[in-house]
């Protein structure tokens, strides 16, 4: 079994910045990739971003490339989402996820999540 625990959310003015931490423990060699979703109220979890943990090879979410960075710290085995220029449309609850094998948008392919950590952003 794998523990992912994420950390960071807040309330945040628009156009400022946050980072969520994600840190996984337990069977974590049986994980290939790490991921971030969202998933606001009333809507459907979103792929945000997702991180190989060897090579660290990144994927962005249409919504969020150019403004979100996903990045790994392999011996604390810790991912993190640097956010900035944040909007009002970014507020969600946001999960950490994992999986072996290569990655993809839909949630359901994953096995792992996190509790979640909420992340509001004010206008």
């Amino acid at each position: 079994q794998v523990q992912l625990v994420e950390s960071g959310g807040g309330l945040v003015q628009a156009g400022g910045s946050l980072r969520l931490s994600c840190a996984a423990s337990g069977a974590t060699v049986s994980t290939n990739v790490m991921a971030w979703f969202r998933q606001a109220p009333g809507k459907e979890r979103e792929f945000a971003a997702a991180i190989s943990w060897v090579g660290g090879s990144k994927y962005y979410g249409d919504s969020v490339r150019g403004r979100f960075t996903i990045s790994r710290d392999i011996p604390k085995n810790t991912v993190y989402l640097q956010m900035d220029s944040l909007k009002p449309e970014d507020t969600a609850v946001y999960y950490c996820a994992a999986r072996q094998g290569g990655w993809y948008t839909d949630p359901s392919l994953y096995n792992y999540w996190g509790q979640g950590t909420q992340v509001t952003v004010s206008s």
